[in-house]
């Protein structure tokens, strides 16, 4: 075959799984505009400029995290503890990386690093659902592909939120704080289907945050609430797997 037939043909398979990473990063879009909207709009209230709270999305890429900063920045919380609290909550990603990094061993690191990089529970989860094109040619590019269109609606999404958070009546802007907690709760209530225990573990969280509370600054009482709460779980979990 000529040069030039292997490089059209090379190209073309490229493009397919560029493609198909885009279709199958859509329903992860169409998910993500409304939150990050919400995200960016609830950042604008707390004091945050728009670019500012889009460079947030930008670095960060973490929706939880992002709404939590938004938060304790809203309260005045100290930026130690905006960092620690963050690290904490978002620990998992590094399980995940070394998950998807295990089905993708034999690519460069400049595949690895971005992709790492822009792992979130969604990402992850579809990508798990893939794992036929980690064996085909080119398939780090599907994986990019899918990764690139969650991380563009998540940042412009956000950005649209800052814009609307100054034109929207501060009625509404105020009341969409609840996707806050709404979003949470829908992160807790499939753990909890699983394993009711994950529920005792979430109220040990909040008890303790709110114990800590009384007599420190809400983030200290945040972070130390996520580690200790996290900790009681590592017991009742392995616990629940003995009997």
């Amino acid at each position: 075959m000529e040069p030039n037939a292997v490089a059209v043909t090379n190209q073309s398979a490229r493009l397919m799984m560029i493609k198909r990473g885009i279709a199958a990063g859509f329903p992860i879009m169409l998910g993500y505009l409304p939150i990050a909207i919400t995200y960016g709009v609830l950042a604008r209230q707390s004091g945050l400029t728009n670019l500012e709270l889009t460079l947030m999305s930008i670095l960060v890429f973490a929706g939880a995290a992002q709404f939590m900063g938004a938060n304790m920045i809203a309260h005045g919380t100290g930026m130690a503890e905006i960092v620690i609290a963050t690290f904490v909550l978002n620990f998992r990603h590094f399980v995940m990386s070394l998950s998807f990094m295990n089905r993708l061993r034999d690519i460069s690191l400049k595949w690895k690093v971005p992709l790492s990089l822009g792992l979130t529970d969604e990402t992850f989860t579809v990508s798990s659902l893939h794992n036929k094109e980690a064996k085909e040619p080119y398939g780090t590019w599907f994986y990019g592909a899918l990764i690139l269109t969650a991380y563009i609606s998540w940042v412009g999404g956000s950005f649209l939120g800052g814009v609307l958070g100054d034109v929207i009546p501060d009625r509404l802007s105020q009341s969409m704080g609840i996707a806050l907690y709404a979003m949470f709760v829908g992160l807790l209530i499939p753990s909890v289907k699983k394993e009711t225990r994950v529920a005792l573990i979430a109220i040990l969280a909040m008890l303790i945050n709110f114990l800590f509370s009384l007599f420190m600054s809400d983030g200290w009482a945040i972070v130390l609430g996520t580690i200790i709460g996290g900790s009681c779980g590592i017991f009742l979990l392995k616990g629940e797997e003995k009997q």
